[in-house]
C-alpha cells in the first residue's frame, strides 16, 4: 500500500503524535464514508491491529492502513492554511473528488 503526505501535514501529524498520552500511537487513515463510486477519509491516532499494514513516508511518519481497504491504497494526505486551514485527503489513483477534513 502507498501513502503520500505533504509537508505540512507531516509538521500537523508530528505535533498531533507528540501531544501527552499518544505514545505509542500512530496515524490512521481509514474510509469514513462511501458514496457509490468513491471514498471520504478521516484520520486518527490508533494502535496496530490484525489486519492493518504499516506504510512508511518519506515523511517519517509511519501511517496505519487496513490491508483489506483497497480504497486506501494511495491516499495522499495533505494540510492548507487557505482558503481554509485543516487537512485534505485524496485518492487519485481511484479517481475519486478530493475530501477535506
Amino acid at each position: 500500500m502507498r501513502c503520500k503526505i505533504n509537508r505540512n501535514a507531516a509538521k500537523k501529524i508530528k505535533q498531533w503524535l507528540a501531544e501527552e498520552g499518544k505514545e505509542g500511537q500512530m496515524l490512521r487513515v481509514f474510509v469514513s464514508e462511501f458514496h457509490g463510486n468513491h471514498a471520504h477519509y478521516d484520520l486518527t491516532l490508533d494502535y496496530p491491529k490484525e489486519h492493518d499494514e504499516i506504510v512508511k513516508t518519506d515523511k517519517e511518519i509511519d501511517v496505519l492502513m487496513d490491508s483489506r481497504e483497497d480504497f486506501l491504497d494511495g491516499v495522499w494526505i495533505q494540510y492548507f492554511y487557505i482558503p481554509t486551514e485543516g487537512f485534505k485527503i485524496t485518492n487519485s489513483s481511484k479517481g475519486h473528488p478530493p475530501h477535506v477534513h
